[in-house]
């Protein structure tokens, strides 16, 4: 299956195409794969993310899944690449992974049917959808500085084309330990009914990404740490934490939290503690 990537080649951003370990330009110029600087392998207008998918997650949260997913909007100011640094802000602690597979829409699309799709998908990537939950209580709605804060939506390698979702290992590890281990084939609406979806009433432009959801097994990371997504035929994204160079500031707008929303969310939707869990007293 062929994979493109966009990279930085001499100081300009270069299409390439991998063959084996290495980077190919149209031109000729090589480069090994793993000394590549990396950078999103798409330049969409949009990224659009489903809420839940997996039946995996549902259940982890311990909740009914909707009749029809939910979805929210990153913005593209939060576009990471393949190796890149994902940076949680001084004064947070709930910076959490989420593996996940990328549409990527190659020809126009509004008001298609879910057996039409397809024509309308350049093909997949690698995401992963970070949620900074300190700010769950107050953005829970929109989802914007949870899902949307800068450095929170990592996608690479490359874009694959030619390649079938249907039963695809997806696995999260963290320093090397596998935390998320799931299927393309446990998603309750496949990637041609969420195109459909979305398009019924958005656009969808060459290069917007929609993100497909995520499997169980999402927590906190810290600085320091290599999160790395693998999904069969996709490769792997590779993305490392990094601590903010600054506090969030406290003299404007809702400040970062560790409420029973915020912990629930972020270790794992053990709801059943809500409301009778001791405060923290960190």
């Amino acid at each position: 299956m062929p994979e493109h990537r966009r990279i930085l080649l001499d100081g300009a951003v270069t299409e390439v195409t991998r063959e084996g370990e290495e980077l190919v330009a149209g031109d000729g110029r090589r480069v090994k794969a793993g000394e590549a600087v990396h950078l999103p392998p798409v330049t969409p207008s949009k990224i659009i993310a489903v809420h839940l998918n997996h039946r995996s997650r549902v259940e982890e949260f311990q909740v009914k899944l909707a009749a029809t997913p939910t979805y929210f909007h990153k913005p593209t100011s939060s576009l990471n690449a393949h190796n890149g640094a994902v940076v949680r802000p001084e004064g947070c602690r709930y910076l959490n992974y989420e593996g996940e597979v990328a549409i990527v829409i190659g020809r126009t699309c509004r008001n298609v049917p879910p057996e039409r799709a397809a024509e309308h998908i350049a093909g997949y990537t690698i995401a992963n959808d970070f949620g900074l939950h300190d700010f769950r209580d107050t953005d829970a709605g929109s989802m914007l500085r949870v899902k949307g804060s800068d450095t929170l939506c990592p996608l690479g390698p490359g874009l694959v084309t030619g390649w079938d979702f249907r039963g695809r290992r997806l696995t999260t590890r963290v320093n090397g330990a596998v935390v998320q281990d799931g299927s393309t084939d446990e998603m309750a609406w496949d990637m041609h009914y969420l195109v459909a979806d979305i398009a019924r009433t958005i656009t969808l432009h060459p290069g917007d990404v929609l993100l497909s959801g995520t499997p169980a097994g999402s927590r906190p990371v810290q600085p320091g740490d290599l999160v790395e997504v693998s999904v069969d035929g996709l490769g792997t994204l590779a993305s490392r934490i990094v601590a903010g160079p600054a506090a969030i500031r406290a003299d404007v707008g809702a400040q970062p939290t560790a409420s029973e929303e915020v912990l629930s969310t972020a270790l794992g939707g053990d709801w059943e503690f809500r409301g009778i869990r001791a405060p923290r007293k960190d």
